[in-house]
């Protein structure tokens, strides 16, 4: 997977020799030898990773990395920060300000492409997402404004995966304050069992005796309820754990720590991995919020017109091809506007929603009901018969009729409705002709005194 990839170092050489590397493995290297020239470069590029070095004259890395975190613009863009020390006390201040991961000079080829690759794997998924609910504005659907996150026990869970006991309660107790600890010792069932709840971090040792850690790790990343539940694995500081690493981060693992943990690096990268779990979550949910605006009618909660249209040239496809029957009822209330004019739009939105619901509960889970337009409303019922059609339009013509609508206020309202009713059959080629000859029936019902079905002629 390729990227472009901004470069920070105030030492020339330093740059040239990153920029080869990543050249080398067809990455679109920009580069800046300075703080305030790779600010302009991320807010003019919104390159997908910065490798930002610490020690830099006048404003050094950490402060770089909070002003890319500290602006809602680029605070997604990865930051990989980049020094001489390798010192538990610099990685800490820069996860504090917000940095990713950390590399240690001279930067090993190996871990270099292994944290590239991994952190535009995770950009990649958040720029689908941030594009998605940009385009959830255009539906009046707006980001809130959000507190800073806190994490607790009441709304936090994390699971430790670690057969070692003394290990497991060290990490417990660091962690207790901010989440609700879930311990296993492991086996190979730990992923399936890791799907049965909603953990919002999972934390794998690799160095476990009798269960394989990567194992573990891929398995979780395979299932749908865990894929996104961020990872972070712990290895031993040899060659043994760098290669582990690597292939965990090639399985799409999140984060790491390198024994002994220190409870404060830990306390940091617990933290980064949930927030980034939040954020996406919330942009997930506006998805889902947004989609839910573009196919439902706002006042009955049925879906749109747009939608049914759609749906409705998907099952007449499946239809045809299964040579299984397919029937549509168009439904309008009876004398509408004079509810409207007398009682008030807001009673006959009432109406509007108390029918919706009336229909809701009185077709079957695999039929759409969806709002046409004004009064108007469609039922699609795949693989259903004229006469079983006519059944259930006659018990909804029947169920509207019979029981009068209450408005809030208590007043009782009587309503009916007028059903024309079309089957698929060879003179229908599309959705259009089968909505056309139902609204032919419709027409029919109304014109011969409402509060009937009609069947459409074949």
């Amino acid at each position: 997977m390729t990227a472009r990839v901004l470069v920070v170092d105030d030492v020339l050489p330093n740059v040239k020799l990153l920029e080869a590397k990543l050249s080398s493995e067809y990455f679109d290297v920009l580069t800046a030898t300075s703080g305030p020239a790779a600010l302009e470069i991320v807010q003019r590029e919104h390159p997908d990773i910065v490798l930002l070095d610490v020690m830099m004259p006048g404003m050094n890395g950490y402060e770089v990395c909070r002003r890319i975190k500290g602006d809602p613009g680029t605070s997604h863009i990865p930051v990989v920060m980049i020094t001489a020390l390798d010192q538990r006390s610099d990685r800490i201040a820069g996860l504090e300000a917000g940095a990713d991961d950390f590399l240690t000079k001279p930067v090993d080829d190996t871990a270099l492409f292994a944290r590239v690759r991994s952190l535009v794997r995770l950009k990649v998924m958040v720029d689908e997402l941030r594009n998605r609910e940009s385009t959830s504005q255009t539906f009046g659907l707006q980001s809130e404004e959000r507190e800073e996150e806190t994490f607790d026990p009441g709304n936090t869970s994390i699971l430790i995966v670690e057969d070692q006991p003394k290990a497991a309660a060290r990490l417990a107790r660091a962690l207790e304050g901010m989440a609700t600890i879930h311990l296993s010792a492991g086996g190979e069932d730990v992923a399936d069992r890791a799907r049965e709840k909603n953990f919002d971090l999972i934390i794998i040792s690799l160095e476990m005796r009798d269960t394989d850690g990567l194992w573990v790790c891929s398995r979780l990343r395979s299932f749908d309820e865990t894929r996104r539940v961020p990872i972070l694995v712990i290895v031993d500081d040899d060659e043994h754990g760098q290669r582990q690493l690597v292939r965990a981060f090639e399985m799409g693992v999140n984060d790491y720590l390198i024994r002994p943990v220190d409870k404060l690096e830990l306390l940091a990268r617990a933290r980064t991995n949930l927030k980034r779990k939040r954020y996406a979550d919330r942009l997930w949910e506006n998805f889902h919020l947004s989609m839910q605006l573009a196919t439902t009618d706002a006042v009955t909660g049925l879906y749109n017109r747009h939608y049914m249209t759609s749906h409705l040239e998907t099952q007449i496809r499946a239809s045809r091809a299964k040579g299984k029957p397919l029937s549509l009822v168009m439904l309008d209330l009876d004398h509408f506007k004079q509810i409207n004019d007398r009682y008030g739009h807001a009673a006959g939105d009432e109406v509007l929603r108390e029918f919706a619901a009336r229909i809701t509960r009185n077709i079957r889970g695999v039929d759409l009901a969806a709002r046409y337009g004004g009064e108007e409303f469609v039922i699609i019922m795949p693989e259903t018969a004229p006469e079983e059609a006519r059944r259930i339009a006659e018990r909804l013509r029947e169920i509207t009729a019979s029981h009068p609508f209450q408005l809030p206020g208590g007043t009782e309202i009587p309503v009916t409705a007028s059903l024309g009713l079309a089957s698929l059959n060879d003179s229908i080629h599309n959705g259009n002709d089968l909505i056309d000859h139902a609204d032919v029936a419709l027409y029919q019902a109304k014109n011969e005194g409402r509060n009937r079905v009609v069947i459409a002629a074949a």
